[in-house]
């Protein structure tokens, strides 16, 4: 798998968008493609709660 920059991502979102997308879909677009990179970065650098963790840290609520 090619590795893209995050300017590449950045340009392959934007052109996917319809041509009448307005200002506050092109940032929340951006906004998660931001978020699902650095969640990316965090699993590559093993900082992820398991499941089972996650429940058990919710039912504390």
């Amino acid at each position: 798998m090619l590795a893209h920059t995050l300017k590449q991502d950045a340009l392959e979102t934007l052109q996917n968008l319809p041509d009448n997308a307005d200002i506050e879909e092109i940032m929340y677009r951006l906004y998660v493609l931001e978020n699902i990179r650095r969640g990316q970065q965090d699993a590559e650098q093993g900082k992820t709660t398991d499941a089972d963790q996650l429940l058990r840290d919710i039912q504390t609520w």
